[in-house]
């Protein structure tokens, strides 16, 4: 029952959301066209303005990848972290994760080809994405876009954040799947 009510109201949401804002726009006498048009000039606006440091983000990340630095940093923590529960193969990802989802997607898949879904780490790796941010990458385009430059607190609270979602990755694949 529950299920048939949540499914119902999943299938209706989105047809509500796109109907009920224009009328409630129009309910209190909004323009809703010349609105929609300035919501519109100021995202393209925006999406001019982090093109550079997206185009930066992204232009570190393909150097560090052909260069073999991701693949070095991982060998050299390798012996610390691998005691804790991640392996060597897992490592990339939790390195390029901060960097770019796309990249740690990439990541994923190649430990998903080498050692397997169902392994270790094919789990371990799949939750570690889907349980961290790209860090590095919302600083760069989401701080530039809103025009904080002074963001000395946040970068070391995200990357606190970034290890906590690690570990409990680690813990929750371990506690959960099995290691």
């Amino acid at each position: 029952m529950l299920r048939a009510v949540l499914d119902a109201a999943g299938a209706w949401a989105l047809p509500l959301l796109l109907a009920g804002i224009p009328l409630l726009a129009l309910s209190r006498k909004v323009k809703v066209y010349p609105a929609f048009l300035e919501g519109a000039r100021q995202g393209f606006e925006t999406g001019v303005r982090i093109v550079p440091a997206l185009v930066a983000v992204m232009v570190a990340l393909g150097m560090l990848r052909a260069s073999g630095a991701l693949d070095g940093l991982a060998a050299l923590l390798a012996p610390v972290l691998g005691p804790l529960g991640v392996p060597a193969s897992v490592l990339p990802v939790a390195l390029v994760r901060p960097l770019s989802g796309g990249a740690a997607l990439g990541a994923v898949g190649d430990v998903l080809r080498a050692e397997g879904p169902d392994s270790y780490p094919g789990r371990l790796a799949s939750v570690m994405a889907g349980s961290t941010e790209t860090t590095f990458y919302v600083l760069a385009v989401y701080f530039g876009a809103a025009g904080v430059s002074r963001y000395r607190h946040a970068l070391p609270a995200a990357l606190l954040a970034e290890l906590a979602g690690m570990a409990a990755a680690v813990a929750a694949v371990r506690w959960l799947l099995g290691s």
